[in-house]
């Protein structure tokens, strides 16, 4: 590899986002001696005076240059100062006050404060613009004679900069001024106003494992480096990967102590959910992972993973269905043991693929599950309802497995399969409006009444059309990757328009939304659970919003104020968590008679309040990926109780938990409960391979 000598990084969403991440990246980059160090750039939209405070309060090591206000301003760290003739050129066919003009009078916009204002840049919010609105203002500013760069990002912040100015002309300008070769420049991002750096000739790129659609699709036909960790560890990963620190330092290391973290939370913990673990709790935990192992092969057949023992469960009437290969488990199974070595456990994975896509029906839908015994396949749930999310979780265990093996043939084989599968589930969007209208009771809640826009499901939709966009790309279909990247943009500014109601008022222009009118919610705290035509869900879908974080739509500010609300009513009491809070009583506005079929979904039963492990795994990565490690192992080794509990022994892993009582139930040994335990332990790298290799005991 060619030496780096310059990283040029952006900062909210890569090196900020994860405090403990940034700590890591800090520690990292200070260890590198004077001569392996390569110089460091910062390279953010926000304005110089911000960075300079930014720099020391966000414990990031002292860069050697900072580009600022999305490429208009240009300091020199070590001598304290602007670099004159880089403003100088802005001086030239600028006109601010008509630019400004122009934008107030375009429908939508909303200037931005003035902290993140200044001559050369002229910022604003727009709300999931189309690609043809802003081709629009384009050729109004252009029609006025004004030379400008209109950079869109996020799905809102509209700046518009003199001509030919960006954080990648930035970034060029520096390297020739200090007579650097671009070759030899590493740059890394998160969103697509860092697109600029990538795009320059011969640099090399990171991108971070929570990195917007937008930015993939700039970038689709590039060879960066996409990292499988989020903000700053993902940049770490990239450094190992380009050979300028020898490998990404292990997760124990920068924990942050309580007197470090953010006031607002800290006064959520108590001490106890703030202290490391004693050495016999992690073994607790690590006697967990081994038991997990054991319960996951339990579920191995030749088909793929079963979705529960099917030697240790009786099965009787519908129960019969439980002799499957699941549409929906057997995927889910696979992302949580993507990180896993050995060969039985990968050749489950793979046979699990090819039991479903070859049971693809005719018309693209993925089958709710696949007969162990007939070989049959079923495309329905209870009531002759279809399984929608099963599709979902297919194309993301396809991609996953497909990235980590890079197993070419088999993308070959069945990416006609995929096509036609991401066709049927573009046929549920009935109303072409981004967003997949679910019929009731058709996802995993396959006893419960939530229909039409459904948070659970369009978070996974947006997951899929990324993860179908990225399969897209290894097959060098470059230009169908990028339609899909930008559906995917456009599914989560849906989402979080949608679901995140607020009482700020809107854009009249704006299309109307029933979600936009529910003062009586006020500013929501956490993602709605279902937004129809007709009425809303105000309850708090835990799984949906947990799967909205870990899966990159929910931004970490969000993702902060709805884990203050769930960790605040307790879903984590007595295990980790119930699905949704609070459970439906009888005689609510959502209550369905049906939730009595077979005693299931009575009030802290079931789908409706009931605690299920393999959501548990997925609440400690979502602590985890907050940046509160401790808290996350400590709910870690809650779930490991809860799983050591068993109607006959210890160590079921039983399907879900009785969130009253705190006892188990449904069937033991399931596939998902024990592929989550273990997908969470290696998030955190708190299992007995790396206990065995000399990991801190800080956990």
């Amino acid at each position: 590899m060619t030496p780096i000598r310059l990283l040029c990084s952006d900062l909210d969403g890569t090196l900020l986002g994860n405090p403990e991440a940034t700590r890591r990246f800090k520690q990292t980059w200070d260890a590198l001696g004077p001569r392996q160090r390569p110089l460091l750039c910062y390279n953010s939209g926000r304005l110089l005076a911000d960075l300079l405070g930014l720099v020391p309060r966000e414990s990031l090591p002292r860069p050697d240059y900072i580009i600022a206000g999305v490429g208009t301003e240009l300091y020199d760290v070590k001598r304290k100062q602007a670099i004159v003739e880089f403003n100088e050129q802005f001086c030239h066919g600028w006109d601010l006050a008509r630019i400004e003009q122009i934008l107030a009078a375009f429908p939508g916009v909303t200037r931005q404060p003035p902290e993140f204002l200044h001559p050369y840049k002229s910022s604003w919010y727009l709300m999931q613009a189309a690609v043809e609105g802003l081709e629009v203002l384009r050729q109004q500013l252009s029609e006025a004679g004004l030379r400008v760069n209109l950079v869109y990002s996020s799905g809102r912040d509209l700046d518009v900069l003199p001509a030919n100015t960006s954080k990648g002309q930035a970034l060029r300008w520096l390297c020739d001024r200090i007579s650097l070769p671009l070759k030899q420049v590493l740059v890394a991002g998160d969103t697509g106003n860092d697109s600029s750096m990538f795009l320059l000739p011969e640099v090399s790129g990171i991108v971070v494992e929570n990195a917007q659609p937008e930015l993939h699709e700039a970038v689709v036909h590039l060879p960066t480096y996409s990292a499988t960790r989020a903000f700053a560890d993902g940049v770490l990963q990239g450094l190992a990967h380009f050979e300028v620190i020898p490998e990404a330092p292990s997760l124990d290391r920068a924990a942050m102590p309580a007197t470090a973290l953010d006031p607002a939370l800290r006064r959520l913990f108590s001490e106890e959910a703030l202290s490391s673990l004693t050495v016999g709790e992690r073994a607790c935990i690590a006697e967990g992972y081994r038991r997990a192992l054991i319960a996951l092969r339990k579920n191995i057949t030749p088909a793929g993973f079963s979705a529960c023992s099917l030697q240790d469960n009786e099965v009787t009437g519908t129960d019969v269905n439980y002799r499957s290969i699941w549409g929906r488990d057997g995927p889910i199974t696979i992302v949580g043991t993507i990180g896993l070595p050995d060969a039985d456990i990968r050749e489950a994975q793979l046979a699990t693929l090819r039991t479903l896509f070859d049971h693809l029906a005719a018309n693209g839908q993925i089958p709710a599950n696949v007969s162990l015994d007939t070989g049959e396949a079923g495309y329905s749930g209870v009531g002759g309802i279809c399984a929608i999310d099963g599709g979902f979780w297919a194309v993301l265990a396809f991609y996953l497995y497909l990235r980590k093996h890079e197993d070419w043939g088999l993308l070959a084989a069945y990416a006609p399969a995929l096509d036609r599968l991401m066709g049927w589930l573009c046929g549920l969007d009935s109303n072409n409006d981004g967003l997949l209208e679910i019929p009731e009771a058709g996802d995993w809640t396959d006893l419960f009444g939530h229909s039409y826009h459904v948070l659970y499901d369009e978070v996974l939709w947006y997951q899929a059309a990324v993860a179908y966009g990225r399969l897209l790309e290894f097959q060098k279909r470059f230009e169908e990757a990028a339609t899909w990247l930008r559906r995917a943009q456009a599914i989560r500014s849906k989402v979080l328009a949608a679901f995140w109601p607020s009482t700020q008022p809107r854009d009249s222009a704006a299309r109307f939304s029933f979600a936009d009118q529910q003062y009586a919610v006020g500013d929501a705290s956490y993602l709605l659970a279902e937004i129809t035509p007709f009425a809303f869900n105000w309850r708090c879908d835990v799984l949906g919003n947990v799967l909205a974080f870990i899966g990159n739509v929910l931004d970490v500010d969000r993702a902060r104020t709805a884990f203050r609300f769930m960790w605040g009513v307790g879903v984590n009491e007595p295990y980790p968590v119930a699905n949704l809070y609070p459970p439906v009583q009888a005689g609510d506005p959502d209550w369905r008679a049906y939730y009595t079929v077979n005693l299931l979904n009575l009030p802290h039963h079931y789908h409706n309040g009931g605690i299920w492990p393999f959501i548990g795994g997925m609440w400690v990565r979502f602590i985890h990926r907050l940046g509160l490690r401790d808290v996350a192992c400590r709910e870690l080794l809650k779930l490991a109780q809860a799983n050591r509990l068993g109607k006959n022994q210890e160590w079921e892993f039983n399907e879900w938990i009785h969130s009253r009582t705190g006892r188990p139930m449904g069937k033991a040994f399931q596939a998902w409960s024990a592929a989550s335990y273990i997908h969470a332990c290696h998030e955190l790298q708190i299992s007995p391979a790396h206990l065995g290799k000399g990991v801190s005991p800080h956990y």
